[in-house]
C-alpha cells in the first residue's frame, strides 16, 4: 500500500473550534473505519500554545492515490468545513 501523511490545519475564524467538535464524533467514527480496513497508521490533533485543537496529522494507507482522495474528499472535517489549508506529500515508514 502506499503511504500519506496529511497535514491539514483548521480554518481560523471565530466558529472554527465548534465546528470542530460538531464533526469530532464522525470524523473519529471514519478513523475507527479506516483502522479496521488498515488504512489508518497513525495520527492525532495539532494544538496551539492553548493546547486548543488547530488542526490533524495522519498518517494513512492506501492501495492507490484515489482511493485516498475519495477518503479525503468524505472526511467530515473536510465536508464540515473543519480544514482550510490540507496538505498531502508520500511516506514511508522506516522500518526499525
Amino acid at each position: 500500500m502506499k503511504q500519506y501523511v496529511v497535514t491539514a490545519y483548521d480554518f481560523t475564524d471565530n466558529n472554527a473550534l465548534n465546528r470542530r467538535m460538531e464533526a469530532r464524533p464522525a470524523h473519529l467514527e471514519g478513523v475507527k473505519l479506516l483502522k479496521h480496513h488498515n488504512n489508518f497508521v497513525a495520527g492525532g490533533a495539532i494544538l496551539n500554545d492553548q493546547d486548543q485543537m488547530i488542526g490533524s496529522v495522519m498518517i494513512v494507507q492506501f492501495e492507490t492515490e484515489t482511493l485516498m482522495q475519495q477518503w479525503l474528499k468524505n472526511d467530515p472535517y473536510v465536508t464540515g468545513q473543519v480544514w482550510e489549508k490540507v496538505d498531502i506529500k508520500p511516506f514511508r515508514q522506516a522500518i526499525v
